[in-house]
């Protein structure tokens, strides 16, 4: 197997179990593992790589990654989302909620979304696409699809389909919010679900790797629940459920069925040991929830990990409340981006700043804490060991993140100075399982300025179709502002122009 030598001003290692660095450090890998981590390697090697002013470290595991065309922009000014367009009107669903990307724009997404992780130096992703532009779930035939576009990208990959029982609706005269269950769909999606982790599991020589994906706690039954957990013990793989995300959520589950989020995910014997819930934002006692309920030691007993997305949340108002409790709890804390660009760099700064707010506390959070959550963190919420660190007999998943821009400032640390200045296009090189897949900032098989066009004019299509699933169903002008209005129209250029001569 061919053996690859990798230098740099800044190499981080791992050894008795925590991240450590190597001042101009060498990486070795031997066909897709780590071979060598340190300061010098005397074996033979057939290539060696100078990277010079950079940081060799781990690649990143989003635990929340976009497998799509992001909407948030759509949201960030438009407020509220039942009137926006982010809730479906009753109309909308008594009509029969339909498709509103085609089969191959769904392709096209995941794929281009899959490169855009590549380039922000994730190395393992779980994707996350949102329901709201589909007829129900995802499907099987287009996470086959999507299987292939990660395969031919080199990407690790954690798919699956994902499925609900309901769906949140607005009333189109009282504007009320409620929900709209379909347990029949639900269970139909976790069937796609099992039969696509039966027959992907360690595709890819291992790259492609199968998730149970539940939509949202508050649009999935117990009893969808319930299977699915059975089925994730079964299978033994993860499974990832958005829980205690929004105070919407905790109310709705509260007022169904009498127990909070966490307590009816205990009920049901939902938890698996590969069990990922993002964004663990809302529990008992946090963030104004008064009611009583053990949440906290539900979450520790479960073994499961929170998928941390800071930049997703703060946009929308929302931080943690506590990372320093929950670390010092033992709760495992991965990241995910959840949004574009999906720069877990930016996350890493930006969950540093929300744990000191949270606590008004600048040592609540270092820069060392969300480093880590990016990689071990993550890899440790799936059961990886072999991922999230570059040791002897790692996966060779890492990236490089340049050090040399003028942008980046002065350096006394590496890890501390990217989070201070750096962001994801500061990632020149990824290798996922000993290969390059992206090498000076390129990736192979892809054309950025044909994506980017081709990504915004599905993006425009799906916009236009965007009235009919509105309460109201409004012109595009009325749900989408604009920063500041329109500048006058010149109505008379001739006249304006003998008037300036």
């Amino acid at each position: 197997m061919k053996r690859i030598l990798m230098t740099a001003d800044w190499v981080v290692g791992h050894q008795d179990g925590a991240h450590c660095m190597y001042r101009n450090g060498v990486v070795v890998v031997e066909g897709d593992k780590v071979l060598h981590v340190g300061y010098q390697f005397d074996g033979d090697v057939a290539e060696t790589v100078e990277f010079g002013a950079a940081l060799i470290g781990p690649g990143f595991v989003d635990l929340d990654a976009l497998g799509d065309l992001d909407t948030t922009v759509l949201g960030y000014d438009n407020q509220p989302p039942e009137r926006k367009g982010r809730v479906w009107p009753q109309s909308y669903i008594d009509a029969g909620p339909r498709e509103m990307y085609s089969p191959d724009e769904l392709a096209f997404q995941k794929r281009y979304a899959f490169s855009r992780l590549i380039r922000n130096g994730i190395t393992t992703a779980l994707p996350i696409a949102s329901l709201f532009y589909r007829a129900w779930g995802e499907t099987y035939e287009e996470f086959a699809q999507a299987a292939q576009a990660a395969e031919e990208l080199g990407l690790r990959v954690y798919l699956g389909p994902a499925y609900r029982t309901g769906n949140l609706v607005v009333d189109d005269v009282s504007g009320d919010i409620s929900f709209h269950y379909d347990e029949e769909k639900g269970l139909a999606g976790l069937a796609q679900a099992e039969r696509f982790a039966e027959q992907f599991e360690g595709r890819a020589k291992g790259l492609i790797r199968t998730m149970l994906a539940p939509d949202r706690i508050e649009t999935c039954t117990p009893e969808l629940l319930l299977r699915t957990g059975e089925l994730g013990r079964a299978l033994d793989i993860p499974v990832r459920l958005h829980c205690c995300q929004s105070r919407m959520e905790y109310d709705k589950v509260l007022a169904q069925h009498g127990k909070s989020p966490l307590e009816l995910l205990r009920d049901v014997h939902f938890f698996n040991d590969k069990t990922v819930l993002p964004h663990g934002l809302f529990l008992s006692g946090l963030n104004g929830i008064a009611y009583d309920a053990p949440d906290t030691s539900i979450l520790v007993n479960s073994g499961a990990a929170l998928a941390h997305c800071p930049l997703v949340m703060a946009r929308g108002g929302r931080i943690m409340k506590s990372f320093r409790k929950f670390r010092d709890l033992g709760v495992g804390i991965g990241l995910g981006t959840d949004t574009h660009p999906p720069d877990m760099i930016a996350n890493m700064a930006l969950g540093v700043m929300t744990a000191r707010i949270a606590e008004e506390n600048p040592g609540a959070a270092t820069a060392a804490d969300l480093y880590s959550a990016a990689t071990v963190g993550g890899a440790d919420a799936l059961g990886r060991s072999d991922l999230g660190r570059l040791q002897p007999g790692s996966a060779a998943d890492l990236n490089v993140i340049r050090l040399d821009d003028p942008a980046m400032g002065q350096l006394i640390d590496p890890i501390q100075t990217i989070l201070l200045n750096g962001c994801g296009r500061d990632v020149s090189d990824v290798m996922i399982a000993g290969v390059f897949v992206m090498r000076n900032r390129e990736i192979n098989g892809v054309d950025n300025a044909s994506a980017q066009k081709k990504a915004q004019a599905q993006f425009e299509g799906m916009m236009a179709k965007y009235p009919e699933r509105t309460l109201g169903h409004p012109d595009t002008s009325e749900i989408f502002s604009s920063s500041f209005p329109a500048g006058p129209v010149r109505q008379n250029l001739v006249e304006e122009g003998r008037r300036r001569t």
